[in-house]
């Protein structure tokens, strides 16, 4: 597990993830698999693309989340 990774569903964030947070796991979870810090100008494509993508997945994963028998987020 890439340790620069931290978790972003309740009771560990007070609040819901922001969007930078997301963006930030997505990117250092990027980073990780890749190996690279920052792509070559001829991976920045599908590198930005995988992010992206997995920014999304973690966006619908928090959505989906139960926490402590009760929706990750609350309506209302």
């Amino acid at each position: 597990m890439c340790r620069s990774i931290k978790t972003l569903r309740p009771p560990a964030l007070p609040e819901e993830a922001t969007e930078e947070e997301v963006r930030a796991a997505a990117l250092q979870f990027v980073r990780k698999v890749s190996g690279f810090r920052a792509p070559a100008a001829h991976n920045r494509e599908v590198f930005d693309h995988a992010v992206d993508v997995i920014a999304q997945a973690t966006r619908e994963l928090l959505a989906g989340l139960e926490v402590r028998g009760q929706a990750a987020r609350e309506a209302g």
